[in-house]
């Protein structure tokens, strides 16, 4: 078996020009390929801050000990999937309705009125799409739910924003994402499949 180093299987994740973040309505079909285009059905949530995304996506476990000190066991008790990102484009209908949920956000003429309250978050289908060098990455999330909001700060250097953590639960077979890695068409040394931007 070949133990060689490749570079060109080190990457940054950076955004696709045209969004990274999507979301739809619960039960919206999610999305099985890397570079297929995204049903209507999916909203743009714009610029995410340049942190960029984090998935958060370890096992737990507890150590089971002997007498005397040995640990014998470390059965997994859960393991949490979620994904952390700062958006902000404050002013997007969709960010509003993605934050505060579709029911708390209306349009009216050229005025929005937000509502703030205890009401349960609504799950949803989500999407990050990004570029690893010559290939393109979506992540799709087919249940997922925000579950913690950051502060939101309002000062004249920083752009207000949304710092959301979207915890992902299991669908029908036990996963709670998926990720898809295709070659981007043209790129010229991409191997491993077929894509398209």
């Amino acid at each position: 078996m070949s133990n060689t180093n490749t570079k060109a299987n080190v990457a940054v994740g950076k955004p696709e020009v045209t969004g990274a973040v999507f979301r739809a309505k619960a039960g919206t079909t999610p999305p099985t390929t890397a570079a297929s285009s995204l049903a209507s059905a999916f909203k743009g949530m714009g610029y995410v801050s340049d942190d960029g995304v984090t998935n958060s996506n370890s096992p737990e476990s507890t150590e089971i000990k002997a007498w005397g000190g040995d640990v014998v066991l470390n059965p997994q008790t859960g393991k949490t999937d979620t994904f952390k990102f700062k958006m902000i484009e404050t002013l997007n209908v969709n960010v509003q309705k993605a934050v505060y949920g579709d029911d708390n956000v209306t349009v009216s003429g050229n005025e929005t009125v937000i509502k703030a309250n205890s009401k349960e978050g609504d799950e949803g289908v989500w999407v990050i799409d990004s570029i690893l060098g010559l290939y393109m990455k979506r992540t799709v999330i087919p249940n997922g739910k925000i579950t913690e909001v950051g502060d939101i700060v309002y000062k004249d250097d920083e752009a207000i924003g949304y710092e959301v953590t979207i915890s992902a639960t299991p669908d029908e077979d036990g996963n709670t994402h998926y990720e898809y890695i295709a070659p981007i068409t043209g790129a010229t040394g991409a191997t491993g499949g077929t894509g398209s931007l």
